[in-house]
């Protein structure tokens, strides 16, 4: 099966030191992707940088090179990144909706490869990239890797999920149910996976998780002790709310 039209949601924090880099592989995408049509959406989740001029810079100068719809998403107050992708996916317009970090430690590109392997099948389905496989190419730091076992172990004790990663922010939804589910999202932390995996199960969508290729960035926003306390305890909020 082809993807033929694809939003690509790109939630972004205070992220000026790495935008530039972002921004340049954004344009290749667009070369990447035709002839699939494809919209790219900002979402400034309240950066207190110069991450809102940086985007708008960029939206400016592209707009007057390419067909390809762009759009942004800025508001003011910092919500969390699910409430960012929830913004992202209520204002996209395509048939798939791909969720990507901004700093592409997974390349959109990863998509039309899933297309070209036959790994997306026609169906109420959803598409969960997974550090945890073993076709995927993964680099990260072995404090990563534990912290990333320690948390999917504590999701399968208190959740019946049997997905292997939750966490990874490349995920493929369809325009059937993206909306729907987002719409009902209630957690916008960085545990708002969990609570998605939780939703896709109650509305009774496939998950399918497949391989990826996937580098840890530099200057991570994600603080492994404060945000992994964090989200612990917010993974007992949502138990509780389930």
């Amino acid at each position: 099966m082809k993807i033929k039209e694809l939003s690509i949601i790109l939630p972004i924090y205070n992220e000026e030191a790495r935008l530039n880099k972002s921004f340049n592989k954004i344009v290749k995408l667009f070369g990447q992707f035709k002839p699939t049509e494809i919209e790219i959406i900002f979402v400034n989740d309240g950066s207190t940088d110069k991450s809102h001029e940086l985007i708008n810079n960029f939206i400016k100068i592209q707009k007057k090179k390419f067909k390809e719809k762009i759009i942004y998403v800025n508001y003011k107050k910092n919500k969390g990144k699910g409430y960012a992708l929830k913004q992202g996916i209520k204002n996209s317009s395509k048939k798939w909706k791909l969720t990507c970090d901004i700093d592409f430690s997974t390349n959109p590109i990863e998509v039309k490869k899933w297309a070209k392997f036959n790994l997306l099948k026609e169906g109420k389905n959803c598409y969960f990239g997974s550090r945890s496989l073993k076709k995927s190419k993964v680099k990260f730091s072995y404090h990563r890797y534990f912290l990333g076992n320690l948390f999917n172990i504590i999701v399968s004790l208190l959740f019946d999920i049997k997905i292997g990663d939750t966490q990874c922010g490349f995920k493929l939804y369809h325009k059937k149910y993206a909306k729907k589910l987002f719409f009902n999202l209630k957690e916008f932390g960085y545990s708002h996976d969990v609570e998605i995996a939780i939703l896709l199960k109650r509305n009774s969508i496939n998950v399918f998780e497949l391989p990826i290729k996937w580098e840890h960035r530099e200057k991570s926003r994600l603080n492994i002790f404060y945000d992994g306390i964090l989200m612990i305890f917010k993974l007992l909020l949502i138990r509780l709310r389930y």
